[in-house]
C-alpha cells in the first residue's frame, strides 16, 4: 500500500472517529422524548459503517473501540462504557458476518447491528444488575434497533457513496 493511500485511510478514520464521538456526545445531551427510556438512534454507527465498508474490517473494529473508550472517559462512567462495549462487540461481529457474506446491504448490515447492539446491552444488564426482569425489554428495543438500524443504514449508505467517491474508489 502506498504511503499517500495509508495517509488518507489514517487521516479518514481519524475525521471518523471523532465525528462518531461528536455524535456520541450529542445522543447522550439530547433525549428523545419517547415512553421507553434510554433509546438512541445510534449516529455514532454512521461512521462506524462508512469505515467498515470503505476503509476495512480491521479498521472499524479500532474506530469503533477508541471512539467507546474515549467517549466513557470524557462524557460517561463505567456503567455506560460497559453496555456500549457489550452492544458494540456483539454488533460488530454481527455486522462483520453480513458484510462478508455479501447478502446484504449496507442498510441490511446497519439494521442488524441495530438490533444485535441492542440485544448485547440487554445482555450485559442481566449480568450488571443480577436480574432477567430486563430481558422483558427486549422486544421493544428490538423494534427500535430495527427502525434506527434502517435510518442509520440509509443515511450511511449516502456517505459510503460519497466518500467513495471523494477517495476515487468506485
Amino acid at each position: 500500500m502506498k504511503n499517500s493511500t495509508r495517509t488518507q485511510k489514517l487521516a479518514l478514520c481519524g475525521v471518523l472517529t471523532a465525528l462518531a464521538m461528536i455524535f456520541g456526545y450529542i445522543e447522550s445531551v439530547i433525549s428523545v422524548p419517547l415512553p421507553v427510556p434510554g433509546i438512541k438512534v445510534g449516529l455514532p454507527n454512521i461512521a462506524i459503517i462508512t469505515i467498515l465498508y470503505v476503509v476495512g474490517i480491521k479498521e472499524a473494529v479500532a474506530v469503533n473501540l477508541i471512539r467507546i473508550t474515549l467517549t466513557a472517559v470524557l462524557f460517561g462512567n463505567l456503567n455506560s462504557f460497559l453496555f456500549s462495549m457489550s452492544g458494540a462487540v456483539l454488533s460488530m461481529i454481527i455486522m462483520i458476518i453480513l458484510k462478508r457474506i455479501q447478502f446484504f446491504s449496507s442498510v441490511g448490515v446497519s439494521v442488524a447491528g441495530g438490533v444485535f447492539h441492542n440485544i448485547g446491552q440487554i445482555i450485559a444488564a442481566v449480568f450488571i444488575m443480577g436480574s432477567g426482569a430486563i430481558v422483558y425489554y427486549l422486544p421493544v428495543l428490538m423494534i427500535t434497533g430495527t427502525v434506527t438500524g434502517a435510518v442509520i443504514g440509509i443515511v450511511s449508505a449516502m456517505v459510503v457513496k460519497r466518500t467513495e467517491r471523494a477517495y476515487g474508489q468506485k
